[in-house]
């Protein structure tokens, strides 16, 4: 019998390396990066040519529901990313399906101003 976390764990890892494979951030272009948790999420807008995070933003100050809470982590890293006059990016939603959360922080990014 295969081990269905195993065969989980092995799907994420591919689908993790196709979308890297085709997203790279510039200084011009940032990667936005989305990272979810159990019970938090946390997105990072990264230069990938110096190796820097630029801008950070989680919940963990945010009240409310989970997908509330993503929408709004995706509407506070855009207002401190249009801060520093940036309005375009790429969205690397890694391993994670784009669903639910990952899609409620890509809709609050949007809303507040930044562009995929």
């Amino acid at each position: 019998m295969i081990n269905q976390q195993k065969l989980k764990n092995a799907k994420k890892k591919r689908r993790k390396l196709r979308v890297r494979s085709k997203i790279f951030g510039t200084a011009k272009i940032l990667r936005l990066s989305v990272f979810r948790s159990l019970k938090h999420i946390s997105v990072q807008l990264i230069d990938d040519t110096k190796g820097k995070t630029l801008i950070t933003a989680d919940d963990k100050k945010i009240k409310g529901g989970k997908i509330e809470r993503a929408n709004e982590v995706g509407r506070l890293i855009a207002k401190k990313a249009i801060e520093k006059k940036i309005k375009k990016c790429i969205f690397d939603k890694g391993k994670y399906k784009y669903h639910g959360r990952v899609k409620a922080v890509a809709d609050g990014a949007r809303e507040g101003g930044l562009q995929f």
